[in-house]
């Protein structure tokens, strides 16, 4: 959250240094981020797991696919 709304104020122009607190919470709110999700990954079952394994795999292979035909190279 706090990194949208920094974000966003930047790109309305304010520019605000950014302190050693701020840099901590910012670590703080990661590991909690980290924190939940392994949390969550736990909890999913083997093979919701092993879904979504498949399905980011078949996206990242999409995704060089296209990104070979961008530039003219297509794939065999």
């Amino acid at each position: 959250m706090t990194t949208i709304t920094a974000g966003e104020a930047a790109r309305h122009g304010f520019v605000t240094p950014a302190t050693r607190f701020d840099r901590t919470l910012l670590r703080a709110a990661a590991a909690i981020d980290a924190f939940v999700l392994a949390r969550v990954e736990r909890r999913v079952g083997a093979e919701r797991r092993r879904a979504l394994t498949a399905q980011a795999a078949a996206s990242g292979a999409r995704r060089e696919a296209e990104a070979l035909a961008a530039i003219g190279i297509l794939p065999r």
